[in-house]
Parts: C-alpha cells; structure tokens; sequence
C-alpha cells in the first residue's frame, strides 16, 4: 500500500526532501557501496552547468563502473551521481535475492509475452522469477529476474533478454522512487516512438518559463556557441516528455551532437532534465573514463555532417512551436496522487497494470525496478519491438 509521502522540493525536480538533505544522508553510505571517489568534471566542458561522477571499481562484470549526474547546481550533480550509483548497486545479483524457479504460472506471475521479448526468445521455458508488486492494486506477483536485475548473469537459467536500466530509480521514500521509475519508463517509450517514425515534432520555446533553472540553462549553452533545441515528444498518454539536442557550432565535433530526454508531470522539470542531461552526454563524452562512451571514435569516423543528416528527425525545422508554459502542470502534491494520476493516463492508451520491485538493500535508500508491460524500450534495445510500434511503418 502506497503512503501520501509529501513533495516538500519541487524547484528543480520533484523529491520528499531537499538535495542538501538527501547528500547529507547519501554520503553516509558511499563506502558501503564501493565507492572510491565522487569528481566534479564540470570544469572540463565551457557550458559549465554541473556534471559529477563517481567511481565504483567492484561493480559486476557487465556493468559500469563510473555514474555521471547532472543538475542546474553542484549539489544536484553530486546527488544525482552518487544515487546513480545507489540504483546500480542495488540493482546488482548479490546473493541474497529470494527468487524461484519454475515455469511460468499465470495465477501469480507476469505473462513474460507481455513485457516485448526479442523475437523467439521465450518458449515456455523455467525462468527466475522475484517477488513484485502491482501498482494499481498493490496485489503481489512474481515478475521475471531477468527483466529486474542488470546485469543479469545467473547462469544455468534460460535468459530471454539482454538486462538493461530502465525503470530503475531511488529516492527518498519508496513512492518517490516508483514515480520516477514510471517517468523513466514513460520517457523511453516516447524516445522510442520519435526514433522508430521520425515524426516532426513542435518545438518548445522557453523564452517565458516561469521556472527559474530553464532559462538560464538554456542561456548557458548560447554564451558557450553550442545550438541547443527542444522537441516536445509527448505521446498519446499525455505525460509531457521533452527531447533536448545540440551541436557545437566552434567544434563540430560530431562525438558532441548530444540528446537528452526528460519525462515528469511538470514540463519544465522535464526541460530541465532534457537540458541537464545533454550537458551530462557532453562531459562524459569530453571525460571518456565511462564504459559506454566508446562510441565516440565511431562518431568521429562518421563524420560531422554524416551523423546529422542520420539524425536529422533532430535537427530539421519543426512546422509547429510552442512555449513551455502553455503545457499543463499535471503534478500533485504527493508521490502517491502523482503515480495513481501516471496511472490514470497509461490506462487511456491501453496499458492495464504497471509493477513494480523493491530493490532497497541494507544501506536503506529505496530503490525499485518498475516494469509497465506495452511501453516500448526501442530507444534501449533495438531488438524488442513491441505493439505501440507496430500499426506504423518503421523508418528505421
């Protein structure tokens, strides 16, 4: 059963308590967890909004090991990073999991059919399964290992997807950390829609944001010649989500034609989001420790021009602008109205239920894997197309 669990911040994003209050807890618990060293890397890139990293060199094989985060202050970047590094952890086999072993059982277990597998890669075969909940009617039932944990690497079990993050989150209390598990879940559909048809999308003018972070992010990126533009991705549930891409107008580098997407009930924290996490890209990219930024030798072999007519979805001239204010604030007071409101507007596009598992380990910060079967995750395996793709010719 969900508690109200009240949203005393909600400046830059949405949380129970502020960034100060939730370092001061989160910094107790950085050697329990394997951390070496947090870094601030803001310094190496000219925009200047905050980026941090840090270090954890025990992480699973399969896994990486540095967790950049990003916010329009230091304090959000070192927050956001070191609780990167909480959901990574956490989400990681340790050997005290209770999980089981059996066929797939539909009385008490998630139809793994529903959850859009890669092609032939489930055939009644024994799975691992954890205990999870529903988050409509707080009902229990058994959701497979394989989609929760990552990386997933028990063996002798049949695997029937590459793990991946999504829908991993922390927070404060559990139901903060549903809600922004559900955004991230949300988000990755709209990403996956816009990349699979290439829609032009309107354009999102934040000229008049009342929100005092939007600007001055934005402005940011102008004083450094970097182009940064904003899409509004919003899908048929209504749930804004906000693309953010840029180019370097001195570089053309084209490692540096970065993208951000942000999802919340809140356009502007969704903005907020977008922009941040494109200054995060830029860093990471600029700093080159992280394991999957390798792409950007690739990037650089493609060619500048090469990449932006590949992603000119992106970069083309929307036919339609709108200004960030005039998209409703969706967002309540408390976790719990805002996950039963996320709920309400899925349900309008036919997802019936979404779960989720509690992932919170000894060192006490909540975390959970949240799995809404028919969202699509495209944007994160290209190999699992699902239904919401499916009524549209792909132009991928």
């Amino acid at each position: 059963m969900l508690n109200e669990s009240p949203i005393t911040y909600k400046t830059s994003t949405h949380r129970t308590s502020s960034p100060e209050k939730t370092l001061e807890k989160i910094s107790k618990i950085t050697t329990d967890i394997g951390l070496t060293r947090t870094s601030n890397i803001t310094h190496l890139d000219r925009i200047k909004i905050p980026v941090f990293t840090s270090v954890r060199p025990l992480a699973k094989e399969g896994a990486v090991s540095v967790y950049a985060g990003k916010g329009p202050t230091e304090i959000h970047a070192k927050v956001s990073s070191i609780m990167e590094a909480v959901e990574r952890y956490s989400a990681e086999i340790q050997g005290t999991e209770n999980t089981i072993l059996e066929k797939y059982n539909p009385e008490n277990c998630l139809n793994p059919e529903s959850l859009i597998l890669p092609r032939n890669s489930y055939n009644d075969n024994a799975l691992e399964w954890i205990k999870g909940y529903s988050i409509k009617t707080s009902r229990e039932i058994y959701i497979p290992a394989n989609v929760v944990f990552h990386p997933y690497t028990t063996e002798d079990v049949h695997h029937i997807c590459l793990s991946n993050t999504n829908g991993l989150a922390s927070g404060n209390t559990i139901e903060e950390a549903i809600f922004h598990g559900m955004m991230e879940v949300v988000e990755r559909d709209a990403w996956s829609l816009f990349e699979a048809f290439k829609e032009n999308k309107p354009e999102i003018n934040c000229k008049n944001a009342t929100n005092e972070y939007v600007c001055e992010l934005i402005e940011k990126f102008r004083n450094a010649n970097v182009y940064i533009k904003l899409l509004d991705l919003t899908s048929d549930n209504d749930i804004p989500t906000i693309g953010a891409v840029s180019e370097d107008l001195t570089l053309k580098d084209p490692a540096l034609l970065t993208l951000g997407i942000g999802t919340h009930l809140d356009a502007n924290i969704a903005a907020i989001r977008a922009i941040t996490e494109v200054a995060q890209s830029r860093a990471t990219q600029i700093h080159g420790t992280r394991e999957d930024t390798t792409r950007a030798n690739l990037l650089r072999d493609t060619g500048y021009d090469r990449m932006k007519r590949i992603n000119r979805h992106w970069f083309r001239k929307s036919d339609e602008t709108i200004n960030i204010e005039d998209i409703p604030d969706k967002s309540k007071n408390s976790f719990k109205e805002d996950i039963e409101l996320t709920m309400k507007l899925l349900e309008k596009t036919g997802i019936k239920d979404a779960y989720y598992v509690d992932l919170t380990r000894d060192i006490n910060i909540p975390v959970v894997r949240v799995i809404i079967p028919g969202m699509e995750l495209f944007s994160v395996d290209s190999s699992r197309v699902g239904n919401r793709l499916k009524p549209k010719d792909l132009i991928i």
